[in-house]
């Protein structure tokens, strides 16, 4: 491994010296993208049996280069391969170690291959590998959540505009929001796959190969629907590192907004939820405090994610066809990014599950605020024939009322509402509770709770064959 680490001789005759110190620190990308290796042993190992298919190689040479590879990722596994700074990248580490191994044989498989497509298909089979490291994450989010709104389908809450309190909803009802929102990252993963999943594998550097190759045998060897259609694209593309970011970026937006509303309701003044021992901490000097802070972790790294999916848009927003240096900046953006949602999601989901419900607390908010005014406003319209808008003035006229006399609108007397319209019968307490309130909203994807328990079921079936 010293001999391999004295020079880099993989550039050929072109350059008589090796690199200065700081050109091999800015130009190095080992230090992080030694994580494809697997990715990178996998494609030189579906390259070479086509090369041999094909007649390209011979089959001896194959069998050796298969063999010397598998070895070297027994090496890496194993956490005895020697990764040298001097030899760039995965690529020409591997190839080195290759030489060593099965001398001359070694320099047969870069054949109708460059180093531009090589990356390329060895950074898709890993996004796509992490796409489906997600779509399970999310799938296990989705799950917790689906049994918490299940197990309070019923559990009134106030439900907010502007963060002020606006009507009553149910918790189950309110957490099935956020299902939503799960649910279409978990659709966006699907779409994202569909469309990354090509084969730059034979593109070469950027113009194809006059070798009989067959990208269509190498695509199906490494698990792709089919060869990418055209080489410059193939080397330059970088859409599925970019959507991987965005649809990190979206999910982690959903994410934050469930923290921020934990953190919310984990305060005394709140108290909707309590957090378990597992996912808070204490404070250093103020005995009594318990800190949401898996919470606030959560909704402060997805700026970390916004952040890398602006930093690759800006590299790739000037480059033109067909491979840049620059594109060697998209592979530590994406890993962190890849790294972040995954422990962001397992930590939601680990928080959510643990997390209790403090339904006296939730109930008592609901009621305040005057939530069920919409109520009234429904009833004058369905029940006396009022337009909406004058429903409206009536409704608001008994707010203020039971804003002076510090009260609710379900303990006015019928004799003060009456006052503000005669049409007014006692049949009304009827929908000015919560209960009630949150009852009789049954329309489809509404908060009553025969419907959210409807949603859950939905949902449940839906998770299966997702």
């Amino acid at each position: 491994m010293n001999d391999r680490k004295a020079s880099n001789q993989m550039w050929g005759g072109r350059f008589a010296t090796g690199p200065a110190a700081i050109m091999e620190a800015i130009n190095a990308s080992i230090s992080f993208d030694k994580r494809l290796y697997a990715q990178d042993i996998a494609g030189s190992l579906a390259h070479s049996a086509m090369l041999a298919e094909q007649g390209i190689i011979s089959a001896e040479d194959q069998k050796k280069i298969a063999h010397g590879l598998n070895t070297i990722l027994g090496e890496i596994e194993a956490g005895t391969f020697e990764f040298s700074t001097r030899l760039e990248d995965i690529h020409m580490n591997v190839e080195a170690r290759l030489a060593e191994l099965i001398g001359p044989a070694a320099g047969r498989l870069h054949t109708a291959r460059s180093r531009n497509d090589q990356v390329a298909v060895d950074f898709r089979l890993w996004v796509k590998q992490e796409f489906s490291r997600a779509a399970q994450a999310l799938k296990a989010l989705i799950a917790t959540l689906l049994d918490k709104a299940e197990a309070h389908a019923a559990s009134v809450m106030p439900g907010f505009t502007h963060l002020q309190a606006a009507q009553p909803v149910t918790f189950g009802h309110h957490l099935m929001a956020y299902v939503e929102m799960f649910g279409r990252d978990l659709s966006r993963v699907r779409d994202a796959v569909g469309r990354l999943d090509e084969s730059p594998l034979g593109a070469a550097a950027l113009a194809g190969t006059g070798f009989p190759i067959d990208r269509h045998a190498t695509a199906k060897a490494l698990g792709f629907r089919e060869p990418t259609r055209n080489s410059l694209d193939s080397v330059s593309d970088r859409d599925f590192a970019l959507e991987f970011l965005a649809v990190a970026a979206i999910c982690s937006t959903h994410l934050s907004r469930l923290a921020e509303e934990i953190v919310i309701w984990a305060t005394p003044q709140f108290g909707f939820v309590k957090l378990s021992d597992s996912y808070s901490t204490g404070s250093s000097i103020m005995p009594q405090k318990k800190n949401p802070d898996a919470a606030e972790l959560i909704r402060a790294k997805t700026g970390r994610v916004n952040g890398h999916l602006i930093g690759l848009l800006t590299v790739m927003k000037g480059l033109p066809l067909s491979y840049s240096k620059d594109m060697q900046e998209d592979k530590e953006a994406v890993f962190d990014a890849a790294d972040t949602l995954a422990l962001s999601l397992a930590a939601m989901a680990g928080m959510m599950a643990d997390l209790s419900v403090n339904e006296i607390a939730m109930r008592k908010a609901a009621g305040a605020g005057h939530a069920t005014a919409t109520d009234l406003a429904d009833w004058l319209v369905r029940e006396a024939g009022l337009p909406f808008r004058e429903a409206h003035h009536v409704t608001g006229r008994a707010v203020a009322m039971a804003e002076e006399r510090k009260t609710s609108l379900d303990r006015l007397p019928l004799a003060d509402l009456q006052a503000l319209n005669p049409a007014i019968t006692e049949d009304v307490f009827a929908v000015l509770s919560v209960h009630n309130s949150v009852k009789s909203r049954k329309s489809f994807g509404g908060t009553a709770p025969a419907e959210v328990r409807r949603q859950v079921r939905y949902w449940k079936k839906r998770l299966k064959n997702a």
